[in-house]
């Protein structure tokens, strides 16, 4: 028997092609677009106004299935957690956070991370795989499930209120994983995101997290320009070498090029670089004025995140005094700066502390074990 297709696979032109293909005409896909992600629904026989021939159909030769919750936590300051299956061992991490003006959810887009920043708790457990589309999209899809999410009424889109109502108004691609080195998944999630007939969130409020990839972020900035932050990290090539090794295959200059380049056609005037700040590695006065210096040519903000811990990192964060000091050197610059509220640390919800369960395919994890014992 034939695997059933997961409809949250496509985007809508991929739907209308899948359609075709069953000698469907597109409006169809677009009435199951709707369905599926303004409704939330995932059962066919719910889909009333799509033929009931063609619901049987779908019975046998589709699903929409969305990644299994296997924990839910939630801080004592809202951030809500939720633990997904992925299969074969595989788990990823999805978080939402509540704000006073927005709900913000943090994405994930892979099992693990092959990148190997030195103070990311994701990128210490190894990689596995890059998720689905569907796992993708699926974590926006659940999430709405799970928090109750209002839609929009016709009136309020006519209105151009696209946030009305909304209890998830902003996603951030900053979960488990790089979101550019599974380009093409993202991608068609993204466009999911932004769709009037999936989720019709805002450009502006979409947002790509990358450490730096420069082709992908060029590819990025052609095909599906949204909101882009860059976690920067170092002020410096000798650092962010040692703790972004990334920037080893595409450094610091020509990264500050790509961001330029992405500028062209971004949704926003401006780049947000992220910037985890370590206490005695990269928090200095001198450190801070290299950065003025590195982004001079760059509209940019600054966000701040102070370290959030995890066993054997081998980092502390700055203290609030030498933070406070750093982003006045950035601000007298001219530079926006903000410092992060640190959320839903108390369940391992924060920037830098996600990291699921993942089978870890680069073995990584046994090497380190090794090296730790060899220190010994």
């Amino acid at each position: 028997m034939n695997t059933p297709v997961n409809l949250l696979d496509f985007d809508v032109d991929g739907l209308v092609a899948w359609f075709a293909g069953l000698g469907e005409k597109p409006f169809r896909a677009r009435q199951v677009m709707r369905w599926m992600h303004h409704e939330g629904c995932d059962d066919f026989d719910a889909m009333t106004d799509v033929a009931k021939s063609l619901r049987a159909r779908l019975k046998d030769i589709a699903v929409i299935r969305p990644p299994v919750p296997v924990r839910d936590s939630v801080s004592t300051d809202g951030t809500r957690k939720w633990l997904l299956d992925v299969g074969n061992a595989n788990a990823v991490e999805t978080v939402f956070i509540p704000e006073t003006s927005r709900g913000t959810l943090c994405v994930s887009s892979q099992a693990g991370c092959a990148l190997d920043c030195a103070f990311c708790s994701t990128g210490k457990q190894g990689f596995n795989r890059n998720l689905s589309a569907a796992e993708i999209i699926g974590q926006l899809w659940l999430a709405n499930k799970l928090l109750g999410a209002a839609r929009e009424t016709a009136a309020d889109l006519e209105a151009g209120d696209k946030d009305n109502g909304r209890i998830i108004s902003n996603v951030v691609m900053m979960g488990m994983g790089e979101p550019l080195a599974n380009f093409d998944n993202v991608v068609t999630a993204l466009r999911l995101m932004l769709d009037d007939h999936a989720y019709g969130l805002s450009r502006r409020r979409v947002t790509v997290s990358t450490s730096g990839i420069v082709p992908a972020m060029d590819r990025l900035r052609d095909e599906c320009p949204v909101a882009l932050a860059v976690s920067l990290h170092a002020s410096n090539d000798a650092l962010r070498d040692r703790l972004v090794p990334i920037n080893q295959k595409y450094p610091l200059r020509e990264l500050m090029a790509a961001c330029q380049r992405y500028l062209e056609r971004a949704p926003r005037d401006f780049v947000t670089f992220e910037y985890v700040m370590l206490d005695g590695v990269n928090d200095s006065d001198a450190h801070a004025h290299e950065l003025v210096a590195l982004v001079r040519d760059v509209p940019c903000k600054f966000n701040l995140i102070p370290f959030n811990p995890f066993p054997n990192s081998g980092f502390l964060r700055s203290g609030a005094e030498r933070i406070r000091r750093f982003a006045g050197i950035l601000i007298d610059a001219g530079i926006v700066t903000t410092t992060r509220k640190t959320r839903g640390d108390d369940v391992d919800a924060a920037c830098g502390q996600l990291a699921g369960q993942v089978q870890d395919k680069t073995r990584r994890t046994m090497v380190r074990l090794k090296q730790s014992t060899e220190i010994r």
